[in-house]
């Protein structure tokens, strides 16, 4: 089977078969909960991984409700989808500040074809969470806000990054995004598993488009050199 291939089926078959969720968060699928997901997904990949190349992996947190939880594409919002991969999209338009920065650095690697021709994005918890306040609102939830979901989820986090590694993934170099909470939980699971040699932190697009923005160009920079000691 292709990386595309592969890729496809991981999604398509992917079930949160984790302990109870803490009250008030809830699990999001994207490639079950929305009809179309998966065409996407399957354009998105036979587009850019229709191939037998072993890729480095780059991992987030989890799935946004407004990037790849409406795209299923990690990192990918829809007005990306469409001006950057020219992919069809005819459901909600949305805008997520970390697919922007993630299509600039893409854009400085060389483009989308150059850059996903070497690296593959996910996430330790390839599904997302969401809590609902008092009023009803709909908020993203990170997987280590709670001690209780880091718990329920443990289990079902080290089966997916077992699979994805099964994708057709270099372990030498994992690249991380988030040089807090998440490298802390990454470096410890990685500690008991294995999964790779080397990890590599890089700020969350997030925090640099919410915090670092006049100095954008600069971790376009980072990200760009750290990219190229993967080789």
């Amino acid at each position: 089977m292709t990386f595309a291939e592969k890729a496809i089926q991981f999604n398509r078959e992917i079930t949160y078969t984790g302990k109870s969720l803490p009250p008030g968060i809830r699990i999001m699928n994207p490639f079950q909960e929305f009809a179309g997901t998966m065409d996407i997904v399957e354009s998105f990949y036979h587009k850019y991984y229709n191939d037998y190349n072993l890729r480095h992996i780059i991992l987030g947190i989890n799935p946004s409700r407004l990037g790849a939880g409406l795209t299923g594409i990690p990192f990918t919002d829809p007005k990306r989808l469409k001006s950057a991969l020219q992919i069809e999209y005819t459901g909600r338009m949305a805008h997520e500040p970390s697919s922007v920065f993630v299509y600039e650095v893409i854009e400085a690697f060389g483009g989308p074809a150059a850059f996903y021709d070497k690296f593959y994005i996910n996430s330790p918890c390839p599904l997302g969470f969401t809590s609902i306040d008092k009023h009803g609102k709909e908020t993203n939830y990170n997987y280590y806000d709670s001690k209780d979901l880091v718990n329920a989820v443990y289990g079902f986090m080290v089966e997916s990054l077992q699979k994805l590694i099964g994708l057709g993934l270099e372990t030498d170099i994992c690249f991380c995004f988030g040089t807090g909470k998440n490298e802390k939980f990454l470096s410890k699971l990685n500690a008991e598993y294995g999964f790779f040699r080397k990890i590599i932190p890089l700020e969350h697009p997030r925090f640099i488009m919410q915090y670092k923005s006049k100095s954008k160009q600069f971790y376009i920079d980072k990200y760009l050199e750290a990219f190229a000691s993967a080789g």
